[in-house]
């Protein structure tokens, strides 16, 4: 019996830039099996603009904390080495590794170069506000520090469809590049009318040697890492066609078992399904809109209706191709998409991701060892261990749900027999103090179910009939399961 896969989200914006991440990820594998996860996502390893960048202003792909480039060797998080050395301890672990790939841009260019743009409307980049014009922009990247070791390809503006800086105006704007076959890409999401444009220097990838280049470097990378997985960061911004060709050709590279998740962040399912068809289903996609409702859930309290938690989500369309999560980097507080789930609803959303049949729950590393910034949260590790435990050793079976009272939600998975003990009852309330009478089977008559979060100290016996009243406190959530043999 194959017990439940569950990852983690290996950083947040503020680990410290002191080159120690990786070191970190080596010392804590056999503790992170422990707990129950068997993959980590792991932030970009590709050498950033500086020694404080996180990997996603990226400058050089081919140096992953190898060479002297941008005033250092290592990147935030640490040297090849010693990220060589990290994934193998996961390896060791039995834990997969799943690497961050920033394709959508690159930043820190070495030279300026002459080229023609013409502006374009931040809120509609369909829309020219300009005649064409010269412009002095940074896209020419020669990598001094590294040569040709590994590829001998260069970036010049003619790679490149747009930039958001003039260096001889000294002036910001979103430029488009002018040239023979040059525009936005269409296929890419519609936001402000289109948005292949995100930041930096955008790639274009309308370019035969630039699409080559990429699928080049991604075997490369795979190789020369032995890595189990990659994570796709803004693939909204990137013609879909590509991304099926790239997913298709690492697969190829890989073989079946290769493990690819998307970050397309639009809550939009349709979208999401026009994605998935358009890149025949080769990838997962993180589940943005149900991040969405549990951030509504949090804000709202008991006037959130819970029955309604997972309408409209990726998990409840397409639950095979669902990576659900609570927070992650981009939704930590002062960031980009700052949506933050408040704490009091924290460990009810981990239950929800956690606790049933559908989906593959990441768990954030902020939310689990803390963040720092301006804005620091403390590690809820207290919370989210029992909820890991009850995930890897109660959370099997069939899932029969009790989603019948707006405030008081609840579900049993009956367990399964090769798996001894398991099978559990959830209830989560965001409102008053709430019970939930469920059916654990008449298999169960007689035993004695403990809440595994230690919120509640009831004993509840099951009855005759395999049902019993299952407590929950007001604004949490209670796990009830067969304690394990001591």
């Amino acid at each position: 019996m194959t017990r439940n896969h569950t990852m983690m989200q290996f950083f947040e914006w503020h680990v410290p830039a002191d080159g120690s991440h990786w070191k970190r990820l080596k010392e804590l594998a056999p503790e992170l099996k422990k707990k129950g996860f068997d993959a980590v996502w792991i932030p970009p390893v590709t050498k950033g603009q500086s020694d404080q960048d996180t990997g996603y202003g990226v400058y050089d792909l081919y140096d992953l904390g190898e060479f002297d480039q941008k005033g250092t060797v290592r990147t935030k998080y640490g040297t090849k080495e010693e990220l060589l050395e990290a994934i193998k301890a996961c390896q060791d672990n039995e834990i997969c590794v799943y690497v961050d790939l920033v394709m959508n841009h690159k930043a820190g260019a070495d030279e300026k170069e002459l080229f023609k743009v013409v502006q374009v409307n931040d809120q509609n980049r369909n829309e020219v506000i300009s005649e064409p014009f010269d412009i002095e922009g940074w896209t020419k990247f020669t990598f001094p520090g590294r040569g040709d070791k590994y590829s001998a390809f260069k970036w010049d503006f003619g790679h490149f469809n747009g930039t958001d800086y003039d260096a001889k105006e000294d002036k910001t704007g979103i430029f488009r590049i002018l040239g023979e076959n040059k525009s936005w890409n269409d296929n890419v999401d519609d936001e402000f009318g289109n948005y292949d444009y995100l930041m930096f220097a955008n790639i274009d990838y309308s370019h035969p040697g630039v699409r080559k280049e990429m699928i080049t470097w991604g075997k490369w990378l795979v190789d020369t890492l032995q890595c189990d997985g990659y994570r796709l960061d803004a693939i909204k911004h990137i013609n879909h066609d590509f991304i099926r060709e790239f997913a298709s050709e690492m697969i190829k590279e890989r073989g079946e078992n290769f493990y690819i998740v998307g970050e397309f962040w639009n809550p939009e399912v349709a979208a999401c399904r026009e994605f998935l068809d358009n890149v025949d289903y080769k990838i997962d996609l993180f589940d943005v809109a149900l991040h969405y409702k549990l951030h509504a859930a949090s804000q709202a309290g008991k006037d959130f209706d819970l029955t309604t938690v997972f309408e409209d989500t990726l998990v409840q369309t397409h639950p095979l191709h669902a990576v659900t999560f609570v927070d992650n980097h981009d939704s930590q507080p002062n960031e980009s998409l700052e949506s933050w789930i408040e704490d009091w609803f924290k460990q009810s959303a981990y239950a929800l991701i956690l606790l049933r049949k559908d989906g593959y729950p990441c768990v954030f590393y902020g939310d689990y060892f803390g963040i720092g910034g301006e804005a620091p949260a403390e590690g809820k590790a207290a919370a989210i261990d029992p909820l890991l435990y009850a995930r890897q050793h109660k959370a099997y079976g069939e899932q029969e749900d009790y989603f019948d009272h707006p405030n008081t939600i609840g579900w049993v998975r009956r367990g399964d027999a090769e798996i001894e003990r398991s099978g559990c009852a959830v209830v989560i309330s965001n409102g008053d103090d709430g019970e939930k009478r469920m059916f654990v089977g008449e298999e169960r008559a007689g035993q004695v179910w403990l809440d595994m979060t230690g919120t509640r100290e009831d004993e509840i016996t099951i009855g005759e009939d395999g049902f019993a009243g299952f407590p929950v406190n007001g604004g949490s959530v209670s796990v009830w399961a067969q304690p394990d043999e001591s």
